[in-house]
């Protein structure tokens, strides 16, 4: 399968809008282990394997650890992960998967273990990588075959 179209070519000002809103996020004091956690949760719901390649090889670079990241998907069940952790985690499932609304119980969880500055952060990084898990799925975007 190869890329459908290359919308960095196609159209390079809305690319230049979503790397604009991309350098937003990776600057905006947001923990980068936080960061991470909602990239590779977010690509693995959408199933932008693309995503979830490059958000995994980085966080490893970060020091993220394999166990974590094996175990992502199954977060609840593990004892991985701190409560702030948790709380970004169900933020990130509710957000990406919002055929409804994002609950009461977790916002309000979030809400009470961020400030209103860095709890807008998480939401604008939530949203961000679904934008492109999107743009990765709609135009087909493969990851690169590593070398053994």
């Amino acid at each position: 399968m190869s890329t459908r179209i290359k919308i960095n070519q196609a159209e390079p000002e809305a690319y230049k809008a979503m790397l604009a809103f991309n350098h937003y996020v990776e600057t905006s004091l947001i923990d980068p282990k936080h960061n991470d956690l909602i990239k590779i949760r977010a690509s693995q719901i959408n199933g932008c394997a693309f995503c979830i390649d490059m958000h995994t090889h980085d966080a490893r670079k970060a020091g993220e650890t394999e166990q974590r990241i094996y175990a992502l998907n199954a977060w609840r069940d593990t004892p991985f992960f701190d409560d702030k952790e948790r709380a970004i985690l169900a933020l990130t499932e509710e957000v990406t998967l919002i055929t409804g609304h994002v609950s009461d119980e977790t916002y309000n969880a979030a809400a009470a273990l961020f400030d209103r500055a860095y709890l807008s952060k998480i939401i604008m990084a939530i949203i961000n990588i679904n934008s492109w898990n999107r743009i990765g799925i709609a135009t087909a975007l493969q990851p690169s075959v590593q070398a053994k």
